[in-house]
């Protein structure tokens, strides 16, 4: 395999996929059906083309290349980060053995699951955002939008690349269906239900960006530990794409926060809904709902499936060789999350058993940075007001706490609280209603909607003013 990308090819790739000529063969059937996907769930504002980064190298060096390209000429393909001959298993029963090149037999189901999951991720949020560019807030954020778009496009290109390379008849059969399910569909929904969700307006698009990518990010992470090396490589190069995801999202909210305290202080009130603006209890509310549905993402507190997904190699810890543990965990315990006799508290349990727990703390950690830095703006300018992450058993609907109801800041209420509270701390149809009638399309260039400061840097050294989209 090559670092660089062979354009010359139908499928750009890495893989050399011109020597397997029947992989060949299959994975440019499904190009068609793919592109026939994109036309018709994918964006739908028109554009003739947009500043786009595109994957030309895996190495630390040139791995992007930047240009305007119409979006169904984009050039969607398959690439792996570079092979480490001597790479070794680093976890579970099969620690210190060499890295798996083909699927094992007793491993092969469960390696079909896992790839799947993670590939109906990737179509389900461009089919969320496909209707988000006729309310784009400004030349800029669409771009980073459609930036988002392709490269979900290309991640979904990573698994059917699995699934056609490595699990024959069966993985091919998925990666047809990676298509034929759509998010919120009555009929065929996508696996997981965040991506069920609406996208309806650009605040909950930083959110969905900053929030559910970032569970993104962590699910990555744990398969980029696998023993399957191939799975392993594809995950490690789509954690480069998935940065700036996150980053649309962070620095999205930042400025949705920033204008929004720069109304507080002009017109020295909290409810800056009358001035073309989104009122802190409201970003809040939005913030609470991404996060719960996000936290869902990581499964239940405790999971014998998992356990047995790392002692088998196939699923590690978010950054597993920084672990000082024996990396099998086989005599370990830790505390979980639980609700015992009607109190929210803790339980001992294996440390096998608790690894959704693990990665869930560790994506919280995560997600503490971005509230610090919103409530970094906010003191910056001088306002006493601060966001708040809700306590873990919010609004779950997954997991020890989805028998209960809590408030944000962990007290347990009982249904009728919980029905009578919940607008208070949820985004309502009133809330929704004045997010959404904020949200009027901006495609001048250097101009910017009044709910949101602009950006302090723009793409690629270009301006704020720079021509990012051509609209047809």
């Amino acid at each position: 395999m090559t670092a660089t990308a062979d354009y010359s090819e139908k499928i750009p790739n890495n893989v050399d996929l011109h020597e397997d000529r029947r992989l060949q063969r299959a994975l440019e059937s499904w190009q068609p059906n793919f592109l026939n996907w994109w036309e018709s769930m994918g964006p739908t504002l028109p554009t003739e083309d947009v500043y786009l980064r595109t994957a030309v190298n895996v190495g630390r060096e040139g791995w992007a290349n930047f240009g305007h390209v119409a979006m169904r000429d984009y050039r969607w393909g398959i690439f792996l980060a570079e092979r480490d001959q001597e790479r070794q298993i680093g976890f579970g029963e099969h620690k210190g053995e060499p890295a798996w090149q083909k699927v094992p037999g007793e491993y092969r189901a469960d390696l079909q699951r896992l790839i799947v999951i993670q590939g109906d991720t990737e179509p389900a949020s461009v089919e969320q955002q496909r209707n988000l560019g006729a309310t784009a807030p400004s030349l800029y954020d669409l771009r980073n939008l459609f930036q988002v778009n392709v490269e979900e496009g290309r991640h979904l290109w990573a698994m059917v690349y699995l699934l056609h390379a490595y699990f024959g008849r069966e993985g091919r059969e998925e990666a047809e269906e990676l298509l034929h399910r759509n998010s919120g569909s009555d009929d065929a929904p996508r696996i997981l239900g965040a991506f069920n969700e609406e996208t309806p307006d650009w605040l909950s698009f930083f959110m969905f960006t900053y929030f559910t990518d970032r569970d993104g990010k962590y699910q990555l992470g744990t398969l980029k530990e696998s023993a399957f090396d191939p799975l392993s490589r594809t995950c490690e190069f789509m954690l480069k794409e998935e940065a700036h995801h996150m980053m649309v999202g962070t620095t999205g909210i930042d400025r949705v926060v920033e204008r929004t305290a720069q109304l507080m202080i002009e017109n020295e009130q909290d409810d800056v809904s009358q001035f073309g603006a989104i009122s802190l209890d409201v970003i809040q509310k939005y913030l609470n709902f991404h996060y719960s549905v996000s936290l869902d993402l990581f499964g239940g507190e405790t999971s014998t499936n998992v356990a047995n997904y790392y002692t088998a190699g196939l699923k590690g810890r978010w950054m597993e060789d920084r672990r000082k543990d024996d990396h099998r965990l086989s005599d370990d315990a830790m505390l979980v999350d639980a609700v015992l006799e009607g109190e929210i508290g803790q339980t001992e349990v294996s440390a096998l058993v608790g690894l959704n727990t693990d990665l869930r703390r560790a994506y919280i950690s995560d997600c503490e940075g971005g509230v610090k830095r919103w409530n970094k703006i906010l003191d910056d300018a001088g306002l006493p007001q601060r966001l708040n992450l809700p306590s873990i058993a919010f609004n779950r609907k997954v997991g020890a706490f989805a028998a209960i109801e809590a408030s944000p800041d962990g007290q347990q209420l009982s249904a009728d609280e919980w029905t009578k509270k919940q607008g208070d701390w949820l985004p309502t149809d009133v809330d929704k209603t004045h997010v959404h009638s904020l949200m009027h399309p901006v495609y001048e260039r250097g101009k910017i909607a009044s709910w949101i400061a602009p950006p302090r840097n723009g793409i690629n050294n270009q301006p704020f003013d720079y021509d990012y989209v051509h609209l047809s």
